[in-house]
């Protein structure tokens, strides 16, 4: 299919682009997606087997870590799928609805883990600076309302973009820099009047995802000031080690999502090579690396671990 279409009707499809420059390779290019897809589901598969099978870690911090895991899978499995049909299949064709559903899925499980990290942070605020009120904080009453807020938070933040994209009128061209759908790169093929989505967009991204890194930073100031108010260097530093899992989950999940957020408003003009390899890290190294840092850094989930593969 030619990437403009030759009539005058309006594209039915949009096309989605592999990695450019390198579509000869493309099928030994996927031999490392397909590795970092499954390892993906099977590490998230196994972070929540571990935690569901422990009773001993059925505590606050690990049904967040559980949350986090869910979501991670739905990241992998909203975007792997049609990044393997091209680089396996050469499969670029996406229906507009199909398209909009999946840029929906990708977003509102962004916002959803964005979520879910601030109610990471929180229990670490907790279980550091109210230690003898952390139980009677973090019920589990309370942890299943976090977790439906975060969730429904996301939805209803993205719902609005898809019904934004489907009133748009598409013209000739319909080709995506990436293999999966996003809202940032869907409305620019519109020959609409885009402005609407372009301010929702950012009002939601700067409220939400924004706020959230700041809240964030905010419990780690507090954080920090509770641990340098701790007399004994050994508590402080056994304090500090708690959160390093967290703080390394953090920076995996916002900063490649910054910076792809950074060259699309501010380097328009840069390198769709280098536009397109950071929107494939923005979205498949966390629920890549996630479970590997909880399972290296966190001392109970890796003495489960063990145990598990001893047996």
């Amino acid at each position: 299919m030619s990437a403009v279409n030759d009539t005058k009707l309006p594209p039915a499809v949009f096309l989605l682009t592999g990695i450019p420059g390198l579509e000869d390779v493309h099928v030994w290019i996927s031999i490392p997606f397909c590795l970092m897809y499954v390892t993906s589901i099977l590490g998230n598969s196994f972070i929540l087997f571990i935690i569901k099978a422990d009773p001993s870690l059925h505590e606050p911090m690990y049904i967040f870590l559980s949350m986090l895991a869910i979501t991670d899978l739905g990241l992998s499995i909203s975007t792997m799928p049609t990044t393997l049909g091209i680089l396996l299949f050469n499969f670029r064709e996406i229906s507009h609805n199909a398209c909009f559903a999946q840029l929906f899925f990708i977003h509102s499980l962004m916002y959803t883990e964005s979520s879910v990290l601030l109610c990471m942070a929180f229990d670490r605020f907790v279980a550091i600076s109210k230690p003898l009120r952390y139980d009677s904080i973090l019920t589990p009453p309370r942890i299943v309302k976090m977790g439906l807020v975060s969730l429904l938070r996301g939805v209803a933040l993205i719902f609005p973009l898809p019904i934004l994209l489907t009133q748009y009128r598409y013209c000739q061209a319909n080709i995506l820099s990436h293999s999966y759908c996003l809202n940032q790169e869907v409305m620019t093929l519109a020959c609409s009047d885009i402005r609407a989505n372009i301010i929702y967009g950012f009002f939601i991204t700067i409220s939400s995802v924004g706020l959230d890194f700041l809240l964030i930073l905010l419990s780690y100031v507090m954080i920090l000031k509770t641990v340098l108010s701790i007399a004994s260097h050994a508590e402080r530093i056994k304090a500090l080690d708690t959160c390093v899992s967290h703080i390394c989950v953090v920076l995996l999940s916002y900063m490649p999502g910054i910076g792809l957020s950074v060259i699309y408003r501010f380097m328009k003009s840069s390198s769709p090579l280098l536009q397109n390899v950071l929107g494939k890290v923005s979205w498949l190294i966390p629920p890549l690396m996630n479970p590997i840092v909880y399972s290296v850094k966190t001392k109970n989930i890796r003495a489960r671990i063990i145990r598990v593969f001893v047996k």
